[in-house]
């Protein structure tokens, strides 16, 4: 989709600070940082929101990914928060499945 921001970072057409690839998977570092650790991580392939994923395979895929960028920025022992929101009323700003790893310091357990 040639207006969707992730699809343009997954092209390359936008610079991104990559965490982690591999074939199905991109993650990278969010710019609008809501904790110490803020990584995206997104599928390459395009999907609107986590209703619309319907490969097990890519979830799976996924579930991997979450483990290797909490192992890299080094939460995964500490512990951290993966979020994703789904359409209008659950904030979801970008029309691409992703997933927000946060972390690096002890989250608040109040959600506004």
């Amino acid at each position: 989709m040639n207006d969707c921001i992730f699809c343009r970072i997954i092209n390359r057409e936008i610079p991104s600070t990559i965490v982690y690839e591999n074939d199905s998977i991109i993650a990278f570092e969010d710019i609008s940082h809501m904790a110490p650790v803020h990584t995206l991580i997104v599928p390459k392939k395009h999907i609107a929101n986590i209703l619309e994923l319907e490969d097990p395979e890519l979830l799976e895929e996924i579930t991997f990914a979450i483990r290797k960028v909490a192992e890299i920025k080094g939460v995964d022992k500490t512990g951290f928060r993966i979020i994703t929101n789904t359409g209008d009323d659950g904030c979801q700003s970008v029309k691409h499945l992703h997933f927000h790893l946060l972390g690096g310091k002890k989250l608040s357990e109040k959600l506004d």
